[in-house]
């Protein structure tokens, strides 16, 4: 594989917050008429805000206001965040800190724009962990659209063949896959979807479980 650099996505996977989107997009839907589901709430992971708005006007109709619910879903997390903080999933550091003294390269491929991006992982005392970060609303297209990853190597200076993407949701697996990485899949909830499985290179519980894997492949290339 000749690995050269990892590339994390960021909700969900670094940061403990994906629990937090699905809650207020139901939140920000409900307060505005919409009786929306935990399923359709999990469709949105990482998901294209033109695919996103295209799949909410599927499930309420034509009519559905997605720019208002998305503005109330951002001010409601804001105001939560603001208050309450962010915080990491368990093993970040220790994982950037492995991957640094194999002089591999980090970044973070990301649906979350740089700004609320860069307030998060300052919030969670872990910004310094990554070289650098994209994020695909910077990009004609989001995940599951290969675009971000793409980007992401080209900023390391590196071919998707000798990157590892982090991922845990179909969506960003699918754009990672499709951009030709080997992805390793830390799901949410400790759960993978079938679907996802045969597009990943394996699947671990945590981020305390990735060094060994990368390890692994490491000292096969020796």
């Amino acid at each position: 594989m000749n690995v050269k650099g990892v590339i994390f996505d960021l909700d969900g996977l670094i940061l403990d917050t994906e629990k937090l989107y699905q809650h207020f997009w139901r939140k920000a839907a409900c307060d505005l008429g919409y009786d929306m589901t935990q399923e359709t709430a999990l469709a949105l992971r990482s998901l294209d805000k033109n695919l996103a708005r295209q799949l909410l006007c599927d499930t309420f109709g034509n009519n559905f206001d997605f720019d208002a619910v998305k503005s109330r879903r951002i001010r409601l997390m804001s105001e939560y965040v603001e208050q309450n903080g962010v915080s990491a999933k368990s093993g970040v550091r220790k994982l950037t800190e492995y991957l640094a003294s194999k002089n591999l390269c980090t970044a973070i491929a990301t649906a979350s724009n740089y700004q609320r991006t860069n307030d998060y992982l300052t919030r969670a005392n872990i910004r310094d962990c990554f070289d650098t970060i994209v994020c695909a609303c910077d990009l004609p297209h989001g995940k599951p659209y290969p675009d971000v990853y793409l980007f992401a190597c080209e900023k390391l200076g590196l071919v998707p063949e000798t990157c590892i993407a982090l991922e845990d949701s179909p969506n960003g697996v699918k754009s990672a896959h499709d951009a030709g990485l080997n992805v390793i899949c830390v799901p949410d909830n400790g759960e993978i979807e079938p679907e996802v499985i045969p597009l990943v290179y394996t699947h671990v519980k945590s981020l305390n479980e990735v060094i060994s894997v990368i390890d692994n492949i490491l000292q096969k290339e020796n």
